[in-house]
């Protein structure tokens, strides 16, 4: 019974992360009709800025390692919305629903900012300090405080994205965009505007589980990358343009890697992944929540 709450425990941990940057990229998928293969550039971003202004924060400045860290997110938050913004204004602008455009553009950006990154960071694995020292106990399984403050702090912000998608101005023009553009334009909303928001929160989702994946895992120049094709997955499995098919997704994911990776192997856990997505693909192409094509 402990085995299997401790491994309900990492689903939990590693879903979260996985459930915030596929909702980014499924939501800018929703919107812009484009496929971002520079989306993990995004996260990559975040978890190098969080490393290096918390090992400044707390070795030069002195800092409280909480506030260092506190400082680093929103600092990275801030960063990211900036790359972001000129990413979009000088370039998926002009390529809104062109998927061999966006494509092009997205894998030239995704080269570029790697290279900026490893030329800025080096490529040597950059770690931080524990955030929040400690371990809880529950139904016999072990976990840190910090990764239980890491699934808090994601699930707070998906519930977050579910209620402005839905419950929101914003949200309804980002809904109706994304259902139709011609008509939302008939209506008066401004697609080009709603693109950018979409655009920024997807970037930000992105962004914030940089920052959270940082404090439990080692920092490196191409992390985002790792996550990356592990996105397009669930947003396949839950369906492209689909919140709650990401994060149904996501959670899937992470329940075939904890498990599969313990009882099996890391490896047959990867092969179940790909073998699921050819069999949706296949069977349901959509995905799981995703609407078929008219």
């Amino acid at each position: 019974m402990e085995l299997q709450v401790q491994l309900l425990m990492n689903t939990l941990q590693i879903g979260s992360v996985y459930v915030l940057f596929a909702l980014g990229l499924t939501l800018i998928f929703g919107v812009m009709k484009i496929v971002n293969f520079a989306h993990g550039t995004f996260f990559t971003a975040a978890a190098l800025i969080v490393s290096s202004v918390m090992i400044w924060g707390v070795d030069t400045a002195g800092m409280p390692i909480w506030f260092s860290y506190l400082i680093a997110f929103v600092l990275a938050l801030l960063v990211v919305c900036i790359i972001g913004f000129v990413v979009y204004f000088f370039g998926f602008q002009h390529v809104l629903k062109d998927l061999n455009g966006s494509f092009i553009l997205s894998i030239g950006l995704l080269l570029l900012l790697n290279g900026v990154y490893l030329i800025l960071y080096g490529g040597v694995p950059r770690s931080i300090p524990t955030v929040v020292p400690g371990n809880i106990s529950f139904l016999g399984a072990s976990l840190t405080i910090q990764r239980l403050l890491l699934m808090i702090v994601a699930a707070i912000i998906t519930i977050g994205l579910y209620v402005l998608v839905h419950r929101t101005k914003l949200g309804l023009s980002l809904r109706a965009v994304a259902e139709d553009q011609e008509a939302a334009m008939l209506q008066g909303i401004p697609y080009r505007r709603v693109a950018l928001y979409g655009f920024l929160i997807g970037a930000t989702l992105a962004a914030c589980a940089g920052a959270l994946m940082a404090t439990v895992t080692p920092v490196t120049t191409v992390i985002g990358d790792d996550f990356l094709v592990k996105a397009f997955i669930i947003i396949i499995i839950g369906g492209l343009g689909s919140v709650l098919g990401a994060i149904l997704g996501g959670l899937l994911i992470a329940l075939i890697e904890s498990f599969g990776g313990y009882y099996f192997d890391p490896s047959t856990a990867t092969l179940a992944m790909f073998v699921l997505v050819i069999v949706l693909l296949i069977v349901r192409p959509q995905g799981i929540l995703g609407h078929a094509e008219r």
